[in-house]
């Protein structure tokens, strides 16, 4: 069955779903992927959540828009004991990730291929122990920038699913929308800013593999800035 060319819902916090055609093997990647990986949210998550992975997994992390995959992967390899949920509404990047899962299988990860609204809602209260939101599609035209994933209604999502002093990390190379988070993160409350000196924002996170956007950034003279938030309510 190949993948379709499909468009965003309208109001969606991401773009276009698909970019180049795939390759017949990342296509067989993608459906068996889809069956062996991802999220089936008609169900009822599993208590406790951590049952949702195949391997005994200790906590559950969230990332949003993982893109390449390379952050998504570096971690779950790396932590074995910690499940991951992936969610990557571009099927390409769905692909890229299923492509390598093929080749490397990880019982420590679920993908979701549509709005990560729609697992924020799905998850069970204080189950997440940090969320991820990495170069997500800054909208740049004011117009847009209520498509921006960071705003009210989706930090008060995050703050119903994080555990007590749950970690929210967010990295851009827009310096609005590192800005805007801050402000909508104080606005919120409940995001407690780890900054106390500008090394803080501007050094990457410990053991962070980098991605291909954040390259991409670094090549056109853009610099990222990597925030950190506790959640404390």
């Amino acid at each position: 069955m190949s993948v379709e060319n499909e468009q965003p819902a309208k109001g969606a916090f991401f773009g276009r779903r698909r970019g180049r055609p795939l390759r017949l093997h990342q296509e067989e990647a993608y459906e068996v992927g889809q069956t062996k990986y991802g999220l089936d949210l008609s169900a009822p998550p599993p208590a406790p959540l951590t049952a949702l992975f195949d391997a005994p997994v200790q906590e559950v992390r969230l990332e949003i828009g993982f893109g390449g995959g390379e952050h998504l992967l570096h971690r779950a390899r790396e932590n074995p004991s910690i499940g991951y949920i992936g969610v990557e509404p571009f099927i390409n990047g769905m692909a890229k990730v299923t492509a390598a899962l093929a080749l490397e299988p990880m019982s420590n990860v679920r993908l979701y291929g549509e709005d990560a609204i729609h697992v924020l809602d799905w998850l069970p209260g204080a189950s997440v122990a940090g969320i991820d939101l990495f170069y997500p599609d800054p909208w740049p035209k004011k117009k847009h920038w209520k498509r921006r994933f960071v705003n009210e209604a989706n930090l008060a999502r995050f703050s119903r699913v994080l555990v007590p002093n749950g970690t929210f990390r967010f990295a851009s190379d827009i310096e609005h929308y590192v800005n805007w988070t801050l402000l909508e993160c104080a606005r919120h409350g409940g995001f407690e800013w780890q900054a106390t000196s500008a090394d803080d924002w501007r050094t990457p996170y410990e053991g962070w593999p980098g991605t291909r956007y954040e390259a991409k950034a670094l090549r056109e003279g853009r610099t990222p800035a990597y925030l950190r938030f506790l959640h404390s309510s």
